[in-house]
């Protein structure tokens, strides 16, 4: 059995769709151990506790990144976590954090990376008038939107788009994007070549 720890920082709908796909066996052999949330007012952190889930709160303001780091990262060590999945987690990790769990952090962010990286990633994909955005699952690594891909899923941009109404579509194709990304990783029926993540060819018996 697998067990994650999600990180976020607002309403967690991402949390929310992969504990729903774990409920629902579209991710087995899996659990979420912990939630864990910089933002006391979180409404993931409720979100998480109506489902019966250990949910804590690890305040960022006023603190080093590293140390908080330290903080959340034994947090994360004592309830046994293998893979780590930032859910709209609002705070960059510190290189020290990246490396106690290599290549199993994960994000998700909403735009074909590498276009559109930080924050307002739909904004600026309307104001650069693209036809095609979307989202991104990759790997954490020590820079900003910056390590492997390992699922995207395309959203055409319509001549009426917002950000919001762009927000809004590629948010539905996040929920499926994380669930297929997660099972990839627990399965690791994958090698890197580079910065590509190839899939292996399963043998036949």
């Amino acid at each position: 059995m697998h067990s994650l720890g999600i990180l976020l920082s607002g309403r967690g709908s991402n949390f929310v769709a992969i504990a729903d796909s774990i409920d629902a066996g579209r991710i087995p052999d899996a659990k979420i151990s912990v939630v864990i949330s910089n933002k006391p007012d979180a409404p993931g952190v409720e979100a998480a506790r109506q489902r019966g889930l250990t949910a804590l709160v690890i305040p960022s303001k006023g603190r080093s990144r590293e140390g908080h780091d330290r903080e959340v990262v034994a947090a994360l060590k004592q309830h046994d976590v293998d893979l780590v999945c930032l859910a709209g987690y609002m705070r960059l990790l510190s290189p020290w954090f990246v490396q106690q769990f290599p290549h199993r952090i994960l994000n998700i962010h909403p735009s074909l990376l590498p276009a559109f990286p930080g924050l307002e990633a739909q904004e600026q994909a309307v104001a650069y008038g693209v036809k095609v955005s979307g989202c991104t699952v990759h790997f954490v690594d020590e820079e900003l939107d910056h390590g492997a891909i390992i699922v995207q899923r395309a959203v055409p941009v319509f001549n009426f788009d917002d950000e919001h109404y762009l927000a809004d579509r590629i948010l539905k194709q996040e929920h499926i994007a994380y669930t297929e990304a997660i099972n990839i990783v627990l399965r690791g029926n994958y090698e890197m070549v580079g910065r590509r993540l190839r899939m292996k060819k399963i043998k036949k018996k």
